[in-house]
């Protein structure tokens, strides 16, 4: 597989000083293009400040992001910006939407500062939209949409200029289970036509779907492990009485899921 991002002794400091806090310490890791990935970690843990360093919203304090074969860590404001439009596509929890903005005004509107012309702009905002199976709400706001119907809009509009990158920051948390399992459905599909997903959540159950999981704690990786691999740990585990919640039945209850 071909290298995509590498991260290299990132470190992420705050109020340096007496006061410093570590969101990153001397994190290494690896993405290759074509992966799902998840990054688990629990409120606090620094899988936030992870997705602001891999989206190029922020700069690590010290270590290299490669991304592409390109050393991001110390690009400016404008440079970050360009690499953003680019190459990656944001998909957030609180879905950002305009209110004001229809669904294919919002989709577009992004594509407008690339300088995309106007009918290329609706033409790429309709497709996307279809995608997720908005064809008929192209004309809604977002008041007049579900909550997974706006998820739906912000997914379309991380597509809609085809990025290498889809970067998830818990995309189904404001969302009820059918519309979380859509949500994870259309992001599967994503990644079978050959994207590159980095979905980072809070729960484990969602990030058991990606093909592997990194977790963090305390700024720190504590595990970095491919979701087969875990299937093969837990599978044969006695069970005893303890019914699902035994390891052997969530290792086949993630196989069931992988199948989807």
């Amino acid at each position: 597989m071909e290298l995509l991002i590498e991260l290299k002794d990132v470190c992420k400091e705050y109020f340096p000083g007496k006061n410093e806090v570590k969101a990153l310490n001397n994190i290494s890791l690896c993405i290759y293009k074509g992966e799902f990935v998840s990054i688990v970690g629990s409120s606090g843990s620094g899988k936030s400040t992870m997705m602001n360093i891999l989206g190029c919203l922020d700069n690590p304090s010290a270590g290299k992001y490669l991304l592409d074969g390109v050393d991001v860590s110390k690009l400016n404001d404008r440079k970050l910006s360009t690499i953003r439009n680019q190459k990656i596509g944001f998909i957030f929890q609180g879905f950002n939407l305009i209110p004001s903005m229809s669904a294919l005004e919002n989709v577009e509107l992004p594509l407008s500062y690339r300088k995309v012309s106007a009918s290329k702009r609706k033409s790429l905002a309709k497709n996307a939209l279809k995608q997720v199976g908005l064809n008929e709400r192209m004309g809604h706001r977002p008041a007049e949409m579900s909550g997974g119907q706006q998820q739906r809009v912000a997914i379309a509009r991380a597509i809609a200029a085809r990025p290498s990158i889809i970067l998830a920051d818990e995309p189904t948390g404001n969302l009820d289970s059918k519309s979380g399992t859509e949500i994870m459905n259309i992001l599967n599909g994503l990644h079978r036509e050959g994207r590159t997903i980095i979905l980072i959540t809070h729960d484990n159950e969602i990030a058991n779907t990606a093909q592997r999981l990194i977790r963090i704690s305390d700024g720190k990786l504590i595990e970095n492990k491919k979701i087969d691999d875990i299937i093969k740990l837990l599978k044969g585990i006695d069970c005893g009485s303890r019914g699902t919640s035994c390891p052997d039945q969530i290792a086949k209850a993630l196989e069931e899921y992988k199948k989807k």
